[in-house]
């Protein structure tokens, strides 16, 4: 059965998709668009990857240089979950009005926390610091014995984690 242009299409496809991803791994790896076509663009990438792991620089994806890109494509999805620093700085304070993707966070850290301790106030996850979240967020502190101000700043963001952590933890070990 001959190989069709469909066929190489879709491995061209492929190959791009783990350069895609292994471009955010390292950046000395040009990004490239998943589109099946080999060009120029495409050919710099490889090059680029073969320069950085050692490989010939030919610019073509012989089966050496599929099997790395695969390989460290693999290794790093495979790997130990990565933490994820969403606090821009210890200087940074979330506060109303606010919108993005921090603040999907941080509800999502008070929605787990309303969810698992019957005296604390229900909390939507929306994105937008709104009236509910400044709500939630003076509550916490009072329990915690933090200032409320009803604005999360590192002190507070850190405790949220603190005890998102041990809400997580034990919901684990709960599973068991």
């Amino acid at each position: 059965m001959a190989y069709s242009e469909a066929q190489k299409r879709q491995h061209i496809v492929e190959i791009q998709t783990y350069l895609h991803a292994v471009s955010y791994i390292n950046s000395a790896v040009p990004r490239i668009v998943p589109n099946g076509i080999y060009n120029n663009e495409m050919i710099f990438a490889v090059r680029a990857f073969q320069r950085e792991y050692g490989l010939q620089e030919t610019g073509s994806v012989d089966p050496v240089t599929w099997n790395k890109i695969v390989s460290v494509y693999r290794s790093h999805i495979m790997a130990e979950p990565m933490a994820y620093n969403a606090f821009p700085s210890a200087k940074y304070v979330a506060h109303a009005g606010e919108k993005g993707q921090i603040i999907y966070i941080l509800q999502a850290m008070l929605a787990d926390i309303s969810s698992n301790y019957d005296n604390a106030p229900d909390i939507a996850v929306t994105g937008e610091y709104n009236k509910e979240t400044s709500g939630m967020v003076r509550f916490f502190q009072k329990k915690t014995g933090l200032p409320q101000s009803g604005n999360v700043d590192s002190t507070t963001w850190n405790m949220l984690v603190t005890v998102s952590e041990h809400i997580s933890n034990t919901s684990l070990k709960n599973r068991k």
